[in-house]
């Protein structure tokens, strides 16, 4: 989707917390967005990220906002609230208003060609679910 995304992580008990995983992949992918954006001279957006800052994150020398400062996390127990949501996020790139790809498995940006046809993405490693309940 064009302002946000749906993942499913699966995080060891004795590793870091959700928080700081999320934390560090929102700044991560901040900075790739924002170095993207200045290689393709995408000054209008930049800006637009500038204007976001706060007074007090510029006095911290952050001079984009990227992301929203919340998340909405659902811990996932059960096998059934895992599907659940797997659905949901394989189905939401072509409904409503997004339609972003002609079906759910043409998504590239989706997981749903690796657990109905078993391919495999190349750029990222994906987990079955299953393995680890």
């Amino acid at each position: 989707m064009p302002n946000h995304l749906h993942i499913l992580i699966h995080i060891k008990e004795d590793k870091d917390s959700i928080n700081k995983v999320l934390a560090n992949g929102k700044r991560f992918m901040a900075y790739e967005i924002v170095r993207r954006l200045k290689d393709n001279n995408k000054t209008d957006l930049l800006e637009i990220l500038k204007s976001n800052v706060s007074i007090a994150e510029q006095s911290r020398n952050k001079k984009h906002r990227v992301f929203e400062p919340s998340s909405d996390i659902k811990l996932c127990h059960t096998k059934k609230f895992v599907t659940q949501k797997l659905e949901y996020i394989h189905a939401n790139p072509i409904r409503g208003k997004w339609n972003l790809a002609p079906n759910h498995i043409e998504y590239q940006h989706s997981s749903a060609s690796f657990y109905e046809l078993n391919i495999e993405n190349p750029k990222v490693l994906i987990t079955h679910y299953e393995e680890l309940l």
